[in-house]
């Protein structure tokens, strides 16, 4: 049974090349498929490229400072992780830090202000019906009447006309605006109006008195309301209760800006289960935005627009408000009781995207107030990353200097088994950028310096151990096939132990740590990848050359030089006598 063990062994050992050409053949895939994905250099986070990082902080609604806890705070990140991905930012980090703050780190690229924007949109979504509206800075009465064909299938349709241009009717004096208006808010306060589908702007109920006094502050809110200055905008309706009419205001275009008087709120955020940005085809409508609702808001949006349709412009409105803010405000032709519906208007993709995102994403269960903002430029990225690689290369030098002075010729065998292995890393990481949206960071690069040691580590362990049986006396080419087995295990110890700590440090731990953790872990393995099949294969190979094999004084086997033993030698037992009886 041992002579065929010694041949497989043997076979094994002469054959060396096949592992070297398994791992060319391996570098040259992974570099071509590099090239083909048109990525040749690894991406970047947001301490090497610049960005932004937002820190958010969880602020409770009176009363109700329970809400901050771990179940919403985890919500909020996965909604906020969902919006900045809609927007294709997929290597923004968004996580938790502490019990209230929440970091979002938006590497500099595709367009990250429209990404810090819709992150800080932070309220809730509502859905409310339109009880006047009017240009803000000019003057229009609080019922416009743009004309608009009723959709065909019956879906909500946006404003064809602009909302600047539906001033079209003479303008109005104060006191008749204040009259159209206080019209209305009887019209949506009354009990007759809310029990019937009444389309009448008139009541026969008259408000109480604390109705009155309430529709008179709204009024003077809305009168003196400028949503042409920003900072009349960010207090707008501010502390209004979805039960409760409100004020707010809405950019109609670029520097156009529009207000309005709106009711409470009909339906929320959560109520929407999808939204999408779509191209009609179909018709002319071009980009639209179409809604799915849960079965809950199917009912509560169906009876919002059957009422909403019966209403004369402005009032067949509803407006979608998200913190305070108007986002679009289409117009009801008819009951929409389906449970989906469709907002079209003069939409661009990106305007129609963005209103999808509002719309899907836009139900947090907290409010967050933004504490900080820090903006890493590029040009301070780069030096940091400049000053990373400047390390690495020392790094990398001080071990060559190492190998070159205690190992010399073995150092022809460590050098180019570190070079494959930063070569393999360099791959793997550039084509892991577009496939899971890995981004190399600063403690990512710290991770890559630190497996230059783990590396060397496992080249050193293999070469004392065949230095260890050269001091026994024997010769190379035997040495390196006995030293293989017993420095084999512990390099795979080793690196276990490595990739462990890796494992459980990118688990436990968020953020720019992980990168650390995820790089270290990848070194690990492709460790062990390079010597099983580059470094062992190598060093057999060598082991034949007379240089080597010879144990000349620089190849670093010198047996003089290591204090070796006589060398060992067979020896044959004397043979017995034999018995004069057996013979």
């Amino acid at each position: 049974m041992a002579a065929p063990k010694r041949g497989r062994i043997a076979s094994a050992q002469s054959k060396p090349w096949r592992s070297l050409a398994l791992i060319l053949i391996a570098i040259v895939a992974l570099t071509a498929g590099m090239f083909a994905s048109g990525h040749t250099t690894p991406r970047l986070g947001i301490d090497l490229a610049g960005g932004t990082s937002i820190t958010l902080r969880a602020v409770a609604e009176p009363g109700q400072e329970s809400a901050i806890n771990k179940t919403n705070m985890d919500t909020a990140v996965e909604i906020m992780n969902r919006r900045v991905n809609g927007l294709g930012v997929s290597e923004a980090e968004v996580q938790t830090q502490g019990d209230k703050n929440i970091i979002v780190n938006i590497p500099k690229g595709t367009n990250s202000k429209e990404a810090r924007q819709q992150v800080g949109t932070t309220a809730k979504l509502y859905f409310r019906p339109v009880i006047a509206t009017e240009s803000s800075g000019g003057a229009a009465t609080a019922t416009p009447s743009p004309s608009a064909s009723s959709s065909a299938s019956g879906k909500a349709t946006e404003k064809a006309t602009d909302k600047s241009t539906s001033s079209a009717t003479p303008s109005a004096s104060s006191t008749s605006q204040g009259r159209a208006v206080t019209d209305a808010l009887k019209a949506d306060s009354s009990p007759s109006a809310s029990a019937s589908a009444s389309a009448s702007a008139s009541s026969s109920a008259s408000p109480s008195a604390s109705g009155s006094t309430s529709t008179s502050k709204l009024e003077a809110q809305y009168a003196a309301l400028d949503c042409t200055k920003k900072s009349v905008r960010a207090t707008a309706g501010k502390g209004a209760k979805p039960t409760d009419p409100t004020v707010a205001c809405g950019e109609t275009s670029p520097g156009q800006w529009q207000k309005y008087i709106l009711g409470p709120a009909e339906v929320d955020g959560t109520d929407v289960k999808k939204a999408q940005a779509v191209f009609n085809t179909q018709t002319a409508a071009g980009w639209t935005v179409t809604m799915d609702f849960t079965s809950k808001g199917t009912k509560k949006f169906g009876d919002v627009t059957g009422k909403l349709a019966k209403n004369q412009p402005p009032q067949n409105q509803f407006a979608i408000v998200l913190d305070g803010n108007v986002v679009s405000d289409p117009r009801v032709n008819e009951a929409l009781t389906g449970g989906n519906a469709e907002i079209s208007g003069n939409f661009s993709q990106e305007e129609a995207q963005s209103l999808a995102n509002m719309l899907k994403y836009g139900a947090l269960p907290l409010t967050f107030k933004e504490d900080s903002v820090t903006t890493v430029t590029a040009a301070l990225g780069g030096e940091q990353l400049h000053a990373g690689l400047i390390a690495g290369a020392i790094g990398l030098a001080l071990v060559v200097v190492y190998l070159l002075v205690f190992y010399r010729g073995l150092s022809v065998i460590a050098i180019p088994s570190l070079l494959v292995s930063a070569l393999l890393t360099y791959v793997i990481m550039t084509l892991l950028g577009p496939a899971i949206g890995f981004a190399l960071n600063l403690p990512a690069v710290c991770g890559a310096i630190v497996a230059i040691g783990i590396t060397a580590d496992s080249f050193i362990v293999f070469f004392e151990r065949i230095r260890d049986e050269i001091r026994e006396g024997r010769s190379l080419r035997p040495a390196v096939e006995r030293a293989w087995p017993r420095a084999r295990r512990t390099i795979l110890v080793s690196d276990f132990v490595s990739f462990l700590a890796a494992a459980v440090l990118f688990i436990v731990t968020v953020g720019k740590v992980q990168g650390f953790a995820f790089t270290l872990g990848l070194t690990t393995v492709l460790d062990v990848v390079v010597v099983f099949l580059f470094t062992k294969p190598l060093m057999t190979i060598l082991a034949r050359r007379k240089f080597f094999a010879s144990g000349h004084k620089l190849s670093g086997l010198d047996p003089k030089a290591l204090g070796a033993k006589a060398p060992l030698r067979r020896t044959r037992r004397p043979a017995r006598p034999a018995d004069p009886k057996e013979a």
